[in-house]
């Protein structure tokens, strides 16, 4: 039930906050391997190859197993499967601290890819369950930050743990704060509630092929997997290939990561803002219309000829990409309890959104490169980006006549 553990002692810290900092805590396992690749192509001898199939593994099982996530999640329970998460993140990451081979860390990467998904997927469902109705949509809003900001952690604070620890010390790191946050979940999240009891479902609604069939024909968990396709394809196309913009600048080395740390971190303000307007009753469209049209700006700025030689107005530019941007991810994460088939099927719905926004990031930038070897330079980058937005914001419309005609039937729209 919808806020029945809101509830709590005052002077405690919510555990919806204890969810969000899963989320982060996943999000760092993820984030910690850019930085760490120099160190590991020095020490381990891994190739440039090697090391882009340790960047790729872990996209590679959300956009395979995405929705078979969410269904675990769904069936098995939603505390119980972050739990399993947790504990699969903390030992592929203790154990990859002692491996001495590419093969070993690409074995370890894909299971830090499942378990990624078991502590993530479900937490959209369980802020859902924790917090009060009238707080969701805010407290969406910070969950949908989760990831830019563990991805800005671990890039401001990968080189400092590895320059005092080597790789291996920033591998149990983050393989620690992995089992602190399991302990703290298994202490202060209420346990999963039993299944309803037969007489008050209808038979067959709960089986996973159920849940599977009600999600994959639903036109809301569609839309919103493909708008977060569109959305992740530039973003990670754009954030990734910044370094390589900051060198023909010169601006590398130290400057170079905080600069594209910073960048990722602004992503946070758009994410907790898209919660915030929600909340206040601004309607989905415009936030998600708003976050394409800017991004759109904001890729040109960055990457157009019109540009070249003017770095300050190119890094503005990426800015604004990622900080307006982030009004798609948060407001698509409030609208995954309203636009699933059924209560039972949101974090179904989540892994679906999770594994197309995965098909996305995998998309994105290899199109972008592509691209720009064909134009001889990033010149482009904008028009790539640009088709994008247009297709985002026509999937937007979309969502928003489905609110609407949700709405005329009695459902509690956003």
């Amino acid at each position: 039930m919808t806020g029945q553990f809101a509830s709590r002692k005052r002077g405690r810290l919510n555990p919806a906050w204890i969810v969000l900092l899963a989320g982060v805590s996943a999000a760092l396992h993820i984030g910690k391997l850019p930085p760490a690749l120099p160190v590991l192509q020095r020490d381990l001898g891994i190739t440039l190859v090697q090391s882009g199939f340790l960047l790729s593994l872990v996209q590679l099982a959300s956009v395979m197993l995405g929705i078979v996530a969410g269904l675990a999640a769904d069936g098995i329970g939603l505390r119980r499967c972050m739990l399993m998460g947790l504990w699969l993140l903390c030992g592929a990451g203790l154990a990859g601290g002692w491996a001495r081979d590419a093969e070993t860390l690409l074995a370890l990467r894909a299971l830090e890819g499942m378990g990624f998904l078991l502590t993530t997927i479900p937490a959209p469902s369980l802020v859902r369950r924790i917090v009060a109705p009238g707080q969701l949509t805010r407290m969406m809003g910070f969950w949908g930050a989760f990831m830019p900001f563990g991805t800005a952690m671990a890039l401001l604070l990968g080189p400092l743990v590895m320059g005092h620890t080597g790789w291996a010390g920033w591998w149990w790191l983050t393989a620690s704060f992995s089992a602190v946050m399991a302990l703290w979940v298994q202490a202060r999240l209420p346990p999963d509630e039993r299944a309803p009891a037969q007489a008050s479902v209808s038979p067959g609604t709960t089986g996973w092929t159920a849940r599977l069939a009600q999600t994959l024909q639903s036109g809301g968990p569609w839309l919103m997997a493909l708008t977060f396709a569109t959305y992740s394809a530039q973003w990670l196309a754009v954030i990734g290939f910044l370094p390589s913009l900051y060198a023909q600048s010169g601006w590398t080395g130290v400057l170079g990561a905080v600069l594209t740390a910073l960048v990722a971190a602004v992503n946070i303000i758009g994410n907790v803002a898209a919660g915030r307007l929600l909340h206040r009753g601004v309607p989905a469209r415009a936030l998600l219309w708003t976050g394409f049209a800017v991004m759109g700006v904001g890729a040109f700025l960055a990457f157009s000829s019109f540009t070249d030689g003017l770095p300050v107005i190119r890094y503005s530019g990426a800015l604004l990409f990622s900080s307006v941007g982030g009004l798609i991810p948060g407001t698509l994460f409030g609208l995954a309890s309203t636009l699933a088939p059924s209560e039972r099927t949101i974090s179904t719905t989540v892994g679906w959104m999770m594994q197309w926004s995965a098909a996305g990031q995998l998309a994105g930038p290899p199109l972008v490169a592509w691209v720009a070897s064909r134009m001889g330079n990033w010149q482009w980058t904008w028009a790539v980006t640009g088709s994008g937005c247009v297709a985002g914001m026509l999937l937007a419309a979309m969502i928003a006549r489905r609110l609407a005609a949700m709405a005329r039937s009695g459902h509690n729209a956003v």
